[in-house]
């Protein structure tokens, strides 16, 4: 679908689209990651690509009906100690992984933050493979009345500042909650609380309190496209094909 109009994600939410931008439905989202072998949540709502060829970056949208989650640790946020989880985390799943397939997590490229007016949180990690590649992931999660949207950006260090302006002035701002599903609609006398706070939301959420039961804390991971620059790599087959259908359809 093409931009310039506002897509529905579902009951959840809806994305005023520019024109700069085109998107993929819930069951493409799905049906494209599994033509790039990369791991379908079967939470995906939609994901979203620049028109332009000199771009290469992509936003994949999910929706986690996880349960109304308190934002009291907005101000308790540990960044270095879920730094370490991560990287015990990492080093755990390593001994799973072929060689050429183990990742190394190499610190934050953003530290995690609550914006409190916008229910968002966000973080990026920095991480590399055994050729020495780095990716990072961009993660956004915006709570929701009864879950939370999850907005991933799969970008390259080079190219990373430039993706992370478009998402932050042209993506984020035009997601819009519908009427009902807004954080401040939770009522406490329907609705169910989640069993987890902000922390553990980043660290993979209900996850966590599955690993704390069997304690194995380092498997909570939550690199969601763990494999970023091959992702990138494998998704030129799909700006290829949107730019030759944008320009069929302007050429009639």
């Amino acid at each position: 679908m093409e931009g310039g109009k506002t897509v529905d994600l579902g009951q959840i939410a809806t994305i005023d689209l520019d024109s700069d931008f085109v998107f993929l439905d819930a069951e493409n989202t799905k049906q494209m990651s599994k033509d790039s072998h990369d791991n379908v949540t079967g939470n995906e709502i939609g994901s979203v690509f620049p028109k332009s060829p000199d771009q290469t970056w992509t936003v994949i949208l999910e929706y986690e009906k996880s349960g109304h989650i308190k934002d009291d640790e907005k101000t308790k946020i540990d960044a270095k100690e879920l730094l370490n989880s991560y990287k015990k985390g990492t080093e755990a799943a390593n001994k799973q992984r072929q060689d050429g397939e183990k990742i190394y997590v190499k610190g934050w490229d953003i530290e995690p933050f609550y914006d409190e007016k916008t229910h968002g949180l966000t973080w990026s990690l920095l991480a590399e493979d055994d050729k020495k590649v780095t990716f990072l992931n961009y993660n956004t999660r915006i709570l929701s009345r009864e879950g939370n949207i999850s907005v991933i950006l799969v970008s390259d260090p080079t190219h990373r500042e430039a993706d992370k302006k478009v998402l932050a002035e042209k993506l984020l701002p035009k997601l819009n909650m519908k009427t009902g599903e807004k954080y401040e609609d939770f009522n406490p006398a329907k609705d169910k609380m989640s069993e987890y706070g902000l922390s553990a939301l980043i660290l993979g959420g209900a996850g966590l309190a599955v690993a704390k039961k069997v304690g194995i804390l380092a498997v909570i991971i939550l690199f969601l496209k763990k494999f970023a620059i091959l992702i990138v790599l494998a998704l030129g087959a799909v700006w290829t094909f949107i730019k030759k259908r944008f320009q069929w359809n302007i050429n009639g």
